[in-house]
Protein backbone atom coordinates (compact mmCIF):
# COMPACT_ATOMS: atom_id res chain seq x y z
CA UNK A 1 0.00 0.00 0.00
CA UNK A 2 1.73 3.20 -1.16
CA UNK A 3 -0.05 5.91 0.32
CA UNK A 4 -0.83 6.60 3.77
CA UNK A 5 -4.49 7.08 3.40
CA UNK A 6 -6.51 5.96 6.38
CA UNK A 7 -7.91 2.32 5.84
CA UNK A 8 -11.59 1.14 4.94
CA UNK A 9 -12.74 -0.22 8.13
CA UNK A 10 -13.41 -4.44 7.59
CA UNK A 11 -16.09 -6.17 8.46
CA UNK A 12 -14.71 -9.30 9.90
CA UNK A 13 -16.61 -12.51 11.23
CA UNK A 14 -17.40 -13.58 14.59
CA UNK A 15 -14.32 -14.66 16.18
CA UNK A 16 -15.58 -18.22 17.19
CA UNK A 17 -16.22 -18.64 13.27
CA UNK A 18 -12.90 -17.31 12.92
CA UNK A 19 -10.92 -19.91 15.27
CA UNK A 20 -13.08 -23.12 13.86
CA UNK A 21 -11.51 -21.88 10.68
CA UNK A 22 -8.43 -22.09 11.77
CA UNK A 23 -8.57 -25.41 13.26
CA UNK A 24 -9.63 -26.60 10.14
CA UNK A 25 -6.69 -25.64 7.74
CA UNK A 26 -4.73 -27.97 6.55
CA UNK A 27 -1.53 -26.41 8.21
CA UNK A 28 -2.76 -25.70 11.30
CA UNK A 29 -4.45 -28.88 11.44
CA UNK A 30 -1.76 -31.24 10.38
CA UNK A 31 0.74 -29.47 12.86
CA UNK A 32 -1.63 -30.57 15.88
CA UNK A 33 -1.55 -33.77 14.63
CA UNK A 34 1.82 -34.13 14.68
CA UNK A 35 2.07 -32.75 18.10
CA UNK A 36 -0.32 -35.27 19.29
CA UNK A 37 1.62 -38.06 17.41
CA UNK A 38 4.82 -37.10 18.42
CA UNK A 39 6.92 -39.39 21.34
CA UNK A 40 9.57 -40.74 23.35
CA UNK A 41 11.13 -41.98 20.52
CA UNK A 42 10.52 -38.42 17.80
CA UNK A 43 13.77 -36.95 17.29
CA UNK A 44 14.92 -34.36 15.38
CA UNK A 45 17.60 -32.46 13.74
CA UNK A 46 19.83 -29.46 15.16
CA UNK A 47 17.55 -27.05 13.29
CA UNK A 48 14.43 -28.56 15.18
CA UNK A 49 13.15 -30.43 12.15
CA UNK A 50 12.09 -34.29 11.96
CA UNK A 51 14.97 -36.53 11.30
CA UNK A 52 14.58 -37.66 7.56
CA UNK A 53 14.26 -40.94 8.46
CA UNK A 54 10.87 -40.16 10.42
CA UNK A 55 9.28 -38.26 7.49
CA UNK A 56 7.90 -40.98 5.81
CA UNK A 57 6.19 -42.26 9.22
CA UNK A 58 5.21 -38.57 9.72
CA UNK A 59 3.26 -38.24 6.21
CA UNK A 60 1.61 -41.68 6.47
CA UNK A 61 0.23 -40.37 10.16
CA UNK A 62 -1.02 -37.19 8.09
CA UNK A 63 -2.68 -39.37 5.47
CA UNK A 64 -0.12 -37.86 2.82
CA UNK A 65 0.66 -39.60 0.08
CA UNK A 66 2.53 -38.43 -3.74
CA UNK A 67 6.40 -36.70 -3.85
CA UNK A 68 5.58 -34.25 -1.65
CA UNK A 69 4.07 -35.79 1.06
CA UNK A 70 7.10 -35.76 2.93
CA UNK A 71 7.45 -32.08 2.44
CA UNK A 72 4.33 -31.21 3.36
CA UNK A 73 4.86 -33.09 6.39
CA UNK A 74 7.90 -31.49 7.31
CA UNK A 75 6.32 -28.24 6.85
CA UNK A 76 3.70 -29.52 8.73
CA UNK A 77 6.05 -30.03 11.82
CA UNK A 78 8.19 -26.68 11.37
CA UNK A 79 4.80 -25.31 12.48
CA UNK A 80 4.41 -27.19 15.14
CA UNK A 81 7.55 -26.17 16.45
CA UNK A 82 6.87 -22.56 15.59
CA UNK A 83 3.57 -22.29 17.34
CA UNK A 84 4.84 -23.88 20.67
CA UNK A 85 2.47 -26.78 19.97
CA UNK A 86 5.61 -29.14 20.20
CA UNK A 87 8.76 -28.64 22.53
CA UNK A 88 12.10 -29.18 21.96
CA UNK A 89 13.81 -31.26 25.37
CA UNK A 90 17.48 -31.68 24.31
CA UNK A 91 19.02 -30.39 21.61
CA UNK A 92 21.75 -32.77 21.37
CA UNK A 93 19.44 -35.89 21.89
CA UNK A 94 16.78 -34.10 19.49
CA UNK A 95 14.12 -35.45 21.77
CA UNK A 96 11.23 -33.37 21.91
CA UNK A 97 7.65 -33.26 24.14
CA UNK A 98 4.28 -32.00 23.57
CA UNK A 99 4.17 -28.29 24.08
CA UNK A 100 1.69 -26.26 26.34
CA UNK A 101 0.35 -24.65 24.07
CA UNK A 102 -1.21 -27.58 22.44
CA UNK A 103 -4.30 -27.00 24.88
CA UNK A 104 -4.74 -23.50 23.28
CA UNK A 105 -6.27 -25.38 20.65
CA UNK A 106 -9.37 -26.60 22.72
CA UNK A 107 -9.17 -23.13 24.24
CA UNK A 108 -11.15 -19.87 23.68
CA UNK A 109 -11.31 -18.87 20.29
CA UNK A 110 -8.35 -16.08 21.08
CA UNK A 111 -6.63 -18.66 22.36
CA UNK A 112 -7.00 -20.61 18.82
CA UNK A 113 -6.07 -17.53 17.02
CA UNK A 114 -2.92 -16.06 18.64
CA UNK A 115 -1.38 -19.98 17.78
CA UNK A 116 -2.99 -19.66 14.27
CA UNK A 117 -1.11 -16.07 13.62
CA UNK A 118 1.95 -17.37 14.88
CA UNK A 119 1.83 -20.14 12.21
CA UNK A 120 0.72 -17.44 9.62
CA UNK A 121 4.34 -15.50 10.08
CA UNK A 122 6.00 -18.89 9.78
CA UNK A 123 4.29 -19.48 6.27
CA UNK A 124 4.53 -16.07 5.34
CA UNK A 125 8.38 -16.47 5.83
CA UNK A 126 8.89 -19.54 4.25
CA UNK A 127 6.97 -18.27 1.19
CA UNK A 128 9.67 -15.87 0.84
CA UNK A 129 12.14 -18.66 0.39
CA UNK A 130 12.93 -19.69 -2.83
CA UNK A 131 12.84 -23.47 -4.13
CA UNK A 132 15.08 -25.47 -1.59
CA UNK A 133 17.00 -27.72 -4.41
CA UNK A 134 18.25 -24.28 -5.67
CA UNK A 135 18.96 -23.01 -2.07
CA UNK A 136 21.08 -26.07 -1.82
CA UNK A 137 22.68 -25.90 -5.33
CA UNK A 138 23.83 -22.14 -4.08
CA UNK A 139 25.70 -23.38 -1.02
CA UNK A 140 28.92 -22.50 -1.62
CA UNK A 141 30.78 -24.97 0.42
CA UNK A 142 34.77 -23.99 -1.01
CA UNK A 143 33.79 -20.49 -0.52
CA UNK A 144 31.98 -19.31 1.79
CA UNK A 145 32.02 -22.52 4.69
CA UNK A 146 28.65 -23.63 3.53
CA UNK A 147 27.08 -19.81 3.45
CA UNK A 148 24.23 -19.11 1.08
CA UNK A 149 25.53 -17.52 -2.29
CA UNK A 150 22.07 -15.12 -2.76
CA UNK A 151 23.90 -13.08 -5.26
CA UNK A 152 23.90 -16.73 -7.56
CA UNK A 153 19.69 -17.47 -6.32
CA UNK A 154 19.38 -13.22 -7.52
CA UNK A 155 17.08 -13.23 -4.60
CA UNK A 156 17.67 -10.59 -1.82
CA UNK A 157 15.42 -12.21 1.90
CA UNK A 158 14.56 -8.82 2.67
CA UNK A 159 13.08 -7.64 -0.97
CA UNK A 160 11.32 -10.69 -1.30
CA UNK A 161 9.33 -10.23 1.76
CA UNK A 162 8.75 -6.67 1.20
CA UNK A 163 7.03 -7.80 -2.23
CA UNK A 164 5.23 -10.24 -0.60
CA UNK A 165 3.90 -8.02 2.41
CA UNK A 166 3.12 -5.23 -0.51
CA UNK A 167 1.63 -7.69 -2.62
CA UNK A 168 -0.85 -8.90 0.48
CA UNK A 169 -1.33 -4.98 1.54
CA UNK A 170 -2.89 -4.82 -2.05
CA UNK A 171 -4.93 -7.12 -1.92
CA UNK A 172 -6.27 -6.69 1.26
CA UNK A 173 -6.71 -2.86 0.38
CA UNK A 174 -8.57 -4.04 -2.58
CA UNK A 175 -10.91 -6.24 -0.81
CA UNK A 176 -12.03 -3.55 1.68
CA UNK A 177 -12.35 -0.73 -0.40
CA UNK A 178 -15.34 0.46 -1.53
CA UNK A 179 -15.87 -0.74 -5.32
CA UNK A 180 -13.63 -3.87 -4.70
CA UNK A 181 -14.25 -6.92 -5.46
CA UNK A 182 -15.18 -7.75 -1.84
CA UNK A 183 -15.51 -11.33 -1.45
CA UNK A 184 -15.08 -11.89 -5.08
CA UNK A 185 -11.54 -13.13 -6.41
CA UNK A 186 -9.03 -10.69 -7.61
CA UNK A 187 -6.99 -11.66 -11.06
CA UNK A 188 -3.50 -12.48 -10.79
CA UNK A 189 -2.48 -10.09 -13.38
CA UNK A 190 -4.10 -7.32 -12.04
CA UNK A 191 -2.38 -8.07 -7.99
CA UNK A 192 0.68 -8.09 -9.80
CA UNK A 193 0.49 -5.25 -11.81
CA UNK A 194 -0.74 -3.16 -8.87
CA UNK A 195 2.84 -3.79 -7.86
CA UNK A 196 4.99 -3.33 -10.99
CA UNK A 197 3.11 -0.46 -13.48
CA UNK A 198 3.52 2.82 -12.09
CA UNK A 199 0.44 4.34 -11.30
CA UNK A 200 0.73 7.63 -13.66
CA UNK A 201 2.07 5.43 -16.88
CA UNK A 202 -0.35 4.84 -19.94
CA UNK A 203 0.49 1.63 -22.02
CA UNK A 204 3.21 -0.28 -20.11
CA UNK A 205 6.12 -1.23 -21.44
CA UNK A 206 7.56 -4.62 -22.92
CA UNK A 207 9.79 -4.67 -19.75
CA UNK A 208 7.42 -3.34 -17.56
CA UNK A 209 5.00 -6.18 -18.62
CA UNK A 210 7.72 -8.69 -18.49
CA UNK A 211 8.21 -7.39 -15.01
CA UNK A 212 4.85 -8.40 -14.41
CA UNK A 213 5.30 -11.50 -15.79
CA UNK A 214 7.64 -12.57 -13.63
CA UNK A 215 6.03 -11.10 -10.65
CA UNK A 216 2.96 -13.07 -11.26
CA UNK A 217 5.05 -16.55 -11.49
CA UNK A 218 6.56 -15.72 -8.23
CA UNK A 219 3.09 -15.36 -6.90
CA UNK A 220 1.88 -18.32 -8.24
CA UNK A 221 3.89 -19.92 -6.17
CA UNK A 222 4.07 -18.06 -3.05
CA UNK A 223 0.21 -18.52 -3.55
CA UNK A 224 -0.08 -21.93 -3.91
CA UNK A 225 2.23 -22.31 -0.47
CA UNK A 226 0.01 -19.66 1.50
CA UNK A 227 -3.50 -21.52 0.50
CA UNK A 228 -2.99 -24.46 3.22
CA UNK A 229 -2.14 -21.60 6.12
CA UNK A 230 -5.77 -20.35 5.00
CA UNK A 231 -5.33 -16.98 4.27
CA UNK A 232 -6.22 -17.11 0.56
CA UNK A 233 -8.15 -19.31 -1.70
CA UNK A 234 -5.64 -19.87 -4.97
CA UNK A 235 -6.85 -20.68 -8.55
CA UNK A 236 -3.60 -21.26 -10.43
CA UNK A 237 -2.39 -19.78 -12.95
CA UNK A 238 -3.09 -23.09 -16.15
CA UNK A 239 0.03 -25.23 -16.52
CA UNK A 240 -0.75 -25.00 -20.62
CA UNK A 241 0.03 -21.12 -20.34
CA UNK A 242 3.09 -21.52 -18.46
CA UNK A 243 4.96 -23.57 -21.22
CA UNK A 244 3.33 -20.88 -23.27
CA UNK A 245 6.67 -17.86 -23.21
CA UNK A 246 4.92 -16.15 -26.05
CA UNK A 247 1.80 -15.44 -24.69
CA UNK A 248 2.19 -11.88 -22.12
CA UNK A 249 -0.19 -12.05 -19.42
CA UNK A 250 -1.72 -8.60 -19.49
CA UNK A 251 -2.94 -8.90 -23.21
CA UNK A 252 -5.66 -11.12 -21.41
CA UNK A 253 -9.20 -11.47 -22.92
CA UNK A 254 -11.55 -10.56 -19.77
CA UNK A 255 -13.10 -14.42 -20.66
CA UNK A 256 -10.01 -15.80 -19.98
CA UNK A 257 -8.21 -13.78 -17.28
CA UNK A 258 -9.11 -16.50 -14.86
CA UNK A 259 -6.54 -19.06 -16.63
CA UNK A 260 -4.06 -16.45 -15.32
CA UNK A 261 -4.57 -17.01 -11.31
CA UNK A 262 -7.61 -15.78 -9.27
CA UNK A 263 -6.68 -15.32 -5.56
CA UNK A 264 -9.51 -13.86 -2.74
CA UNK A 265 -8.67 -13.23 0.96
CA UNK A 266 -10.69 -16.08 3.10
CA UNK A 267 -12.03 -13.94 6.33
CA UNK A 268 -9.84 -15.19 8.26
CA UNK A 269 -6.79 -13.98 5.49
CA UNK A 270 -8.80 -10.58 6.37
CA UNK A 271 -8.30 -11.41 10.48
CA UNK A 272 -4.85 -12.31 9.80
CA UNK A 273 -3.70 -9.50 7.87
CA UNK A 274 -5.40 -6.78 9.78
CA UNK A 275 -3.82 -8.03 12.99
CA UNK A 276 -0.36 -7.73 11.21
CA UNK A 277 -1.50 -4.08 10.08
CA UNK A 278 -1.89 -3.34 13.75
CA UNK A 279 1.22 -5.03 14.65
CA UNK A 280 3.04 -2.66 12.26
CA UNK A 281 1.14 0.54 13.09
CA UNK A 282 -0.39 1.39 10.88
CA UNK A 283 -4.51 1.97 11.25
CA UNK A 284 -6.73 -0.73 9.98
CA UNK A 285 -10.12 0.11 11.97
CA UNK A 286 -13.07 -2.86 11.81
CA UNK A 287 -16.51 -2.76 12.05
CA UNK A 288 -17.84 -2.95 15.69
CA UNK A 289 -14.42 -1.06 16.82
CA UNK A 290 -16.36 1.72 18.43
CA UNK A 291 -19.44 -0.30 19.24
CA UNK A 292 -18.08 -0.03 23.21
CA UNK A 293 -17.34 3.91 23.20
CA UNK A 294 -18.66 7.33 23.59
CA UNK A 295 -20.48 8.57 21.05
CA UNK A 296 -17.69 11.44 20.40
CA UNK A 297 -15.59 8.38 19.64
CA UNK A 298 -18.40 6.85 17.03
CA UNK A 299 -19.03 10.50 15.10
CA UNK A 300 -14.95 11.08 14.76
CA UNK A 301 -14.17 7.44 13.90
CA UNK A 302 -16.94 7.36 11.27
CA UNK A 303 -16.28 10.79 9.71
CA UNK A 304 -13.73 8.91 6.63
CA UNK A 305 -15.90 5.87 7.01
CA UNK A 306 -17.96 5.08 3.65
CA UNK A 307 -21.86 5.12 4.45
CA UNK A 308 -22.43 1.47 4.50
CA UNK A 309 -19.72 0.95 6.80
CA UNK A 310 -20.63 3.98 8.82
CA UNK A 311 -23.98 2.96 9.41
CA UNK A 312 -22.91 -0.86 10.30
CA UNK A 313 -21.00 0.74 13.09
CA UNK A 314 -23.42 3.04 14.13
CA UNK A 315 -25.96 0.11 14.58
CA UNK A 316 -24.09 -2.06 16.36
CA UNK A 317 -23.44 0.93 18.72
CA UNK A 318 -27.37 1.69 18.87
CA UNK A 319 -27.61 -1.78 19.87
CA UNK A 320 -25.78 -1.50 23.04
CA UNK A 321 -27.78 1.53 24.04
CA UNK A 322 -30.85 2.83 25.26
CA UNK A 323 -32.18 4.85 22.42
CA UNK A 324 -33.29 8.02 23.52
CA UNK A 325 -30.24 8.06 26.11
CA UNK A 326 -28.43 7.30 23.00
CA UNK A 327 -29.64 9.82 21.18
CA UNK A 328 -29.24 12.74 23.93
CA UNK A 329 -25.40 11.48 23.84
CA UNK A 330 -24.81 11.65 20.08
CA UNK A 331 -26.34 15.46 20.58
CA UNK A 332 -23.83 16.35 22.81
CA UNK A 333 -20.98 14.91 20.83
CA UNK A 334 -22.32 16.87 17.42
CA UNK A 335 -21.56 20.19 19.17
CA UNK A 336 -17.97 22.53 18.25
CA UNK A 337 -16.97 25.00 15.81
CA UNK A 338 -13.93 22.98 15.17
CA UNK A 339 -12.96 21.86 11.21
CA UNK A 340 -14.54 18.53 12.18
CA UNK A 341 -17.66 19.37 14.11
CA UNK A 342 -19.70 19.79 10.56
CA UNK A 343 -19.31 16.13 9.82
CA UNK A 344 -20.00 15.08 13.54
CA UNK A 345 -23.33 16.61 12.77
CA UNK A 346 -24.02 15.01 9.65
CA UNK A 347 -22.93 11.63 11.09
CA UNK A 348 -25.27 12.31 14.05
CA UNK A 349 -27.79 13.26 12.18
CA UNK A 350 -27.44 9.78 9.79
CA UNK A 351 -26.81 8.01 13.09
CA UNK A 352 -30.20 9.45 14.76
CA UNK A 353 -32.26 8.49 11.45
CA UNK A 354 -31.61 5.02 12.98
CA UNK A 355 -33.05 5.71 16.09
CA UNK A 356 -36.92 5.43 16.52
CA UNK A 357 -39.78 8.08 17.45
CA UNK A 358 -38.59 7.67 21.56
CA UNK A 359 -35.62 10.04 20.94
CA UNK A 360 -38.69 12.84 20.12
CA UNK A 361 -37.82 14.53 23.58
CA UNK A 362 -33.76 14.31 22.59
CA UNK A 363 -34.62 16.44 19.59
CA UNK A 364 -36.93 18.64 21.53
CA UNK A 365 -34.29 19.81 24.31
CA UNK A 366 -31.89 21.07 21.78
CA UNK A 367 -34.02 22.77 19.57
CA UNK A 368 -33.16 26.85 20.69
CA UNK A 369 -29.79 25.09 19.96
CA UNK A 370 -27.85 27.09 17.57
CA UNK A 371 -25.61 24.34 15.98
CA UNK A 372 -28.20 21.46 16.92
CA UNK A 373 -31.86 23.49 16.19
CA UNK A 374 -31.69 22.86 12.43
CA UNK A 375 -31.09 19.23 12.29
CA UNK A 376 -33.29 18.94 15.32
CA UNK A 377 -36.02 20.79 13.31
CA UNK A 378 -35.63 18.24 9.78
CA UNK A 379 -35.63 15.08 12.18
CA UNK A 380 -39.04 15.95 13.87
CA UNK A 381 -40.56 17.56 10.42
CA UNK A 382 -39.58 14.41 8.78
CA UNK A 383 -41.07 11.85 11.19
CA UNK A 384 -44.80 14.40 10.86
CA UNK A 385 -44.44 15.41 14.48
CA UNK A 386 -46.42 18.58 15.21
CA UNK A 387 -45.89 21.99 16.87
CA UNK A 388 -42.33 22.07 15.46
CA UNK A 389 -41.14 25.74 15.41
CA UNK A 390 -40.04 27.25 11.90
CA UNK A 391 -36.37 28.21 11.54
CA UNK A 392 -35.25 31.42 11.47
CA UNK A 393 -33.67 33.26 8.50
CA UNK A 394 -30.11 32.64 10.43
CA UNK A 395 -30.86 29.14 11.10
CA UNK A 396 -31.75 27.91 7.64
CA UNK A 397 -28.16 29.68 6.35
CA UNK A 398 -26.50 28.27 9.09
CA UNK A 399 -27.88 24.92 8.43
CA UNK A 400 -26.95 25.42 4.84
CA UNK A 401 -23.48 26.33 5.44
CA UNK A 402 -22.93 23.51 7.52
CA UNK A 403 -24.47 21.20 5.65
CA UNK A 404 -22.38 21.48 2.92
CA UNK A 405 -19.20 21.71 4.62
CA UNK A 406 -19.96 18.58 6.23
CA UNK A 407 -20.42 16.97 2.49
CA UNK A 408 -17.19 18.48 1.65
CA UNK A 409 -15.36 16.99 4.14
CA UNK A 410 -16.90 13.62 3.21
CA UNK A 411 -16.91 13.47 -0.26
CA UNK A 412 -14.76 16.53 -1.79
CA UNK A 413 -16.01 18.55 -4.69
CA UNK A 414 -18.36 15.36 -5.73
CA UNK A 415 -20.84 15.40 -8.61
CA UNK A 416 -23.47 15.24 -5.62
CA UNK A 417 -22.57 18.55 -4.18
CA UNK A 418 -22.07 20.18 -7.13
CA UNK A 419 -25.98 19.55 -8.13
CA UNK A 420 -26.69 20.90 -4.45
CA UNK A 421 -24.66 24.16 -5.30
CA UNK A 422 -26.49 24.62 -8.53
CA UNK A 423 -29.83 24.33 -6.43
CA UNK A 424 -29.34 26.84 -3.95
CA UNK A 425 -27.91 29.23 -6.66
CA UNK A 426 -30.91 28.92 -8.29
CA UNK A 427 -33.39 28.92 -6.09
CA UNK A 428 -32.13 31.31 -3.63
CA UNK A 429 -31.78 34.62 -5.83
CA UNK A 430 -29.71 36.83 -3.32
CA UNK A 431 -28.27 33.74 -1.61
CA UNK A 432 -24.82 34.87 -2.03
CA UNK A 433 -25.79 38.37 -0.89
CA UNK A 434 -27.05 36.77 2.48
CA UNK A 435 -24.58 33.92 3.02
CA UNK A 436 -21.41 35.37 3.58
CA UNK A 437 -22.84 36.90 6.72
CA UNK A 438 -23.60 33.46 8.69
CA UNK A 439 -21.91 33.06 11.43
CA UNK A 440 -20.14 29.84 10.76
CA UNK A 441 -16.38 29.22 11.02
CA UNK A 442 -16.68 27.18 7.53
CA UNK A 443 -18.68 29.86 5.55
CA UNK A 444 -15.75 31.33 3.76
CA UNK A 445 -14.24 27.49 2.45
CA UNK A 446 -18.05 26.70 1.90
CA UNK A 447 -18.45 29.83 -0.44
CA UNK A 448 -14.59 28.76 -2.51
CA UNK A 449 -15.98 25.29 -2.90
CA UNK A 450 -19.27 26.71 -4.48
CA UNK A 451 -17.44 29.14 -6.81
CA UNK A 452 -15.40 26.51 -7.53
CA UNK A 453 -18.07 23.81 -8.69
CA UNK A 454 -20.45 25.93 -10.27
CA UNK A 455 -20.15 25.55 -14.01
CA UNK A 456 -21.77 29.19 -14.29
CA UNK A 457 -19.14 31.99 -14.63
CA UNK A 458 -21.31 34.49 -13.40
CA UNK A 459 -22.51 32.73 -10.66
CA UNK A 460 -19.22 31.04 -9.61
CA UNK A 461 -17.49 34.89 -9.58
CA UNK A 462 -20.51 36.08 -6.90
CA UNK A 463 -19.41 32.91 -4.74
CA UNK A 464 -15.93 34.25 -4.85
CA UNK A 465 -17.12 37.68 -4.02
CA UNK A 466 -19.05 36.60 -1.38
CA UNK A 467 -15.88 34.18 0.07
CA UNK A 468 -13.68 37.25 -0.07
CA UNK A 469 -16.36 39.11 2.09
CA UNK A 470 -16.77 36.19 4.72
CA UNK A 471 -12.80 35.91 5.03
CA UNK A 472 -12.76 39.83 5.66
CA UNK A 473 -15.72 39.65 7.90
CA UNK A 474 -13.49 36.78 9.76
CA UNK A 475 -10.57 38.40 10.01
CA UNK A 476 -8.50 36.13 7.52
Amino acid sequence: MSDSSPLPPVRLHPEAELARDALSTPLLARAARLARWAGEDTRVDAGGGLVEEQLPAAAAHLGLTGDDAAAHASEAWRIAVDTGLVEIVDEEEGTVATGEDLALLSGSPQDVLGVWLTALETALADASVPDLDDLVDAMSAEDGGGQIDFASLDWDPEAEQEFLDGVLGNLYLLTVSVGGPGDGPVPLPALAASMIVPSDMGEPTNDVLEQVSDAMMRLDDQFRFLEPVGIVEYQPVDEALMADTDEEPAAVDDTDVSRYGMVRLTPLGLYGLRARLLEAGIPAPAVGDLADKGADALLDGTAAFPPAAAQAETEQWLDRREPLAAARELLAAARGSDPGAPLRRLRCQQALSLVGVVAEPALREVLDDPELGGLARVWLVERGFADVPAPSEDLVFWLTVDTIAAQLAAEGNSEELQGLVEGLAQQHGGFFAAAWKVDHPATADVLEAMGRLHPDKKVAKEARKAAFKARSQQGG
